[in-house]
């Protein structure tokens, strides 16, 4: 796990502000905030991709998502925000260490993913 920055932070080699911590997962802030709410939840087992994840996987991953709500819940944003999960560089993965993007504080733009 410490091969990836997400290891080093969940390993405490690199510093960074913990916006919410239990036994699988921690969420921080991100550094290249894409809206004017973006905070990464990321579990403390390092799975590289979501295509990675193994049947074994399937309670942490549904904890993910809870712990994703809590988080947007404590920054003031659990009534609209996204939840982003990229797999694979084509998708804009760039640390191959599995994690959540939580993003809200702004409007959807034309042509997004709605439903």
């Amino acid at each position: 796990m410490t091969d990836t920055i997400f290891g080093k932070i969940i390993n405490g080699e690199i510093p960074a502000e913990r916006l919410y911590e239990d036994e699988h997962c921690i969420a921080i802030n991100d550094i290249n905030p894409q809206a004017p709410v973006h905070a990464l939840v990321i579990p403390k087992t390092c799975i590289a991709r979501l295509v990675d994840a193994q049947p074994d996987d399937q309670a942490l991953l549904g904890h993910l998502l809870l712990a994703a709500g809590k988080v947007a819940d404590k920054l003031g944003v659990a009534d609209a925000f996204r939840l982003i999960i990229n797999n694979g560089a084509g998708a804009g993965q760039t640390v191959f260490h599995l994690h959540l993007h939580i993003m809200a504080g702004k409007p959807l733009a034309e042509g997004d993913m709605a439903d």
